[in-house]
């Protein structure tokens, strides 16, 4: 019979990587805990990687402070260039209009 898989919410591992640090013992805080010891030596690794930034959740990368301003200011720079495009498109059916206006 095959093992569910067990999703941990952020909390329990932070506060798991915490207690392991604390008690400098993996291996018995993982199993008081009721986790594979791989997996906090895991989280404990990705804890240290990227410290605050650790367990985003399903799905959303882990990123460093500097990795996600980059990511952020790469947004910020799209943004911007559509919105730069859209006004010279704008610019470019006004200034069409008004010669055909004054033309006639």
């Amino acid at each position: 019979m095959s093992k569910r898989k067990r999703n941990y919410i952020t909390e329990f591992k932070k506060k798991a990587v915490e207690l392991s640090y604390a008690r400098n013992n993996v291996v018995k805080v993982s199993e008081e805990l009721g986790i594979p010891y791989s997996v906090l030596h895991r989280w404990r690794k990705e804890s240290n990687a990227y410290g605050k930034n650790s367990f985003p959740g399903r799905g959303k990368p882990k990123l460093t402070d500097e990795q996600r301003e980059i990511a952020e200011l790469k947004k910020r720079l799209r943004d911007s260039e559509l919105e730069n495009q859209i006004l010279k498109k704008a610019v470019g059916i006004f200034s069409a209009s008004d010669r055909k206006n004054s033309g006639s």
